[in-house]
């Protein structure tokens, strides 16, 4: 007698239900239910809220992270004191909206004035619903022969400049080489950070830091006067929590 066997069929896999999912139903349920009260359906909106701004912000990074090498290293063609180049924000707004669209990113600014400071703020915002911002505080750029107008289109141009590339992390050819041309090298990215940090907690901006190191931009900043400036800055931040 020939033995039947017999297969049985596993069941099919159960769909995972997201975090987020899970939360839309559960309140869905207690809002049909008439004994449910307010505050209880209040604390689970703000759940679900919690919960979608951490799903903004993940994909944010992930896309953030994804589109770092798509990122353009933008040319040189201005030029400032000292013959000093930098990159126009021109160059860097044609070279980086693609990719910004690309990958589902935008890039707004606000701009103001305060305290006789011109105050520019970049926005960076991913489709999925999370942005980062940075802000810098600028001198009026009364350099040259500009008028009042001018002088502050070129302070929020400067602006919208920097707090782009802090915001993307961009580079721009020949950064090594103006370090190269003035003898010596300049700061390297991470010290960069570490500067415009030190900054921040000192209250002070990155513009008026460069008009006291005698230099175009952070970037330019050779490695030789790094720890001076560094040791500077976190005297003025040590100033500045003693007053408080």
């Amino acid at each position: 007698m020939s033995a039947v066997v017999k297969h049985e069929q596993a069941p099919a896999p159960v769909p995972a239900v997201s975090e987020s999912a899970a939360i839309i139903q559960v309140i869905e349920r207690a809002a049909m239910n008439p004994n449910v009260d307010i505050d209880k359906m209040e604390r689970l909106l703000q759940m679900q809220e919690r919960i979608m701004e951490r799903q903004a912000k993940a994909s944010y990074m992930a896309a953030l992270a994804e589109m770092q090498p798509d990122l353009p290293s933008v040319p040189e063609r201005g030029q400032g004191h000292g013959n000093i180049k930098y990159a126009l924000w021109e160059d860097i707004n044609d070279l980086i909206k693609p990719v910004l669209g690309k990958h589902g990113f935008s890039l707004s600014f606000r701009t103001g004035q305060a305290d006789g400071k011109i105050i520019v703020t970049g926005v960076l915002s991913h489709r999925d619903g999370h942005s980062e911002e940075t802000t810098m505080h600028l001198p009026t750029d009364t350099s040259g022969s500009k008028n009042a107008v001018q002088a502050v289109g070129s302070s929020t141009s400067y602006g919208k400049r920097y707090v782009a590339q802090a915001l993307l992390n961009l580079t721009s050819r020949g950064e090594d080489d103006n370090g190269v041309a003035s003898g010596g090298k300049v700061i390297t990215a991470e010290q960069r950070q570490e500067l415009q940090n030190l900054i921040e907690a000192a209250g002070g901006d990155v513009a008026t830091f460069c008009e006291w190191a005698k230099i175009e931009s952070l970037a330019a900043l050779p490695a030789s006067l790094f720890a001076k400036a560094k040791q500077a800055l976190e005297a003025k931040a040590r100033q500045k929590g003693a007053a408080k």
